[in-house]
This record gives structure tokens, C-alpha cells and sequence, in this order.
């Protein structure tokens, strides 16, 4: 293979990516604290969703590519909206971090 596109901007350790379901954008989850959303054909950043206040471990798109579930070390799972970045829904409870997120 190949390298197509290096996607440079988190200021620390990448610990997960996810496509979209439609293939124009990949969210990462960094040990920064940030989900990123990058344009695949360009490479450049759509967004930036802050909140979480420890690492974030996974992240992952809906199936219909409008939303990404992150979970973070700072022991929750925040639901946000792609189209504006806004956080639709912080889901807290978990007593330790959160190391794997999933949409069914």
C-alpha cells in the first residue's frame, strides 16, 4: 500500500479513527482530549469537538454518518452532532474509563 494523506494536528497520541459510513470523513480520538473530523479528500480538519476533560479512547460514527459516539478516560461517552459539533448527550456513570464505543 501506499501512504495517501499524512493528517497532522492532534498535539498528542492518536488512539482511535472511524470512516464515516460514506467515506468523506474519519473522526480521531486523542490523548489531547479532542475528536477531530477531517475531510478525507483534502485532509483538512472540519471540525474540532472539544469537552472531554481526560483522553479520549474511541471514538465511532452513527450509521447514517450524523452523529460519533467518544469515549474518554474522564469516565464518559459524549454524543455529538457532525453537522455542528454540538454535544447532543454526555452519558456518565461509568467508574472508570471508557475504552470502546459502538453505535447498532
Amino acid at each position: 500500500g501506499t501512504v495517501e494523506r499524512i493528517l497532522s494536528g492532534h498535539t498528542n497520541w492518536v488512539h482511535s479513527v472511524a470512516f464515516s459510513p460514506d467515506g468523506t470523513k474519519i473522526a480521531s480520538g486523542s490523548r489531547d482530549n479532542s475528536v477531530r473530523i477531517w475531510n478525507v479528500a483534502d485532509g483538512t480538519v472540519e471540525r474540532i469537538l472539544s469537552g472531554h476533560t481526560n483522553w479520549v479512547h474511541s471514538v465511532a460514527f452513527s450509521p447514517d454518518g450524523t452523529r460519533i459516539a467518544s469515549g474518554s478516560a474522564d469516565q464518559t461517552i459524549r454524543i455529538w452532532t457532525v453537522a455542528d459539533g454540538t454535544v447532543e448527550r454526555i452519558l456518565s456513570g461509568h467508574t472508570h474509563n471508557v475504552l470502546s464505543v459502538a453505535f447498532s
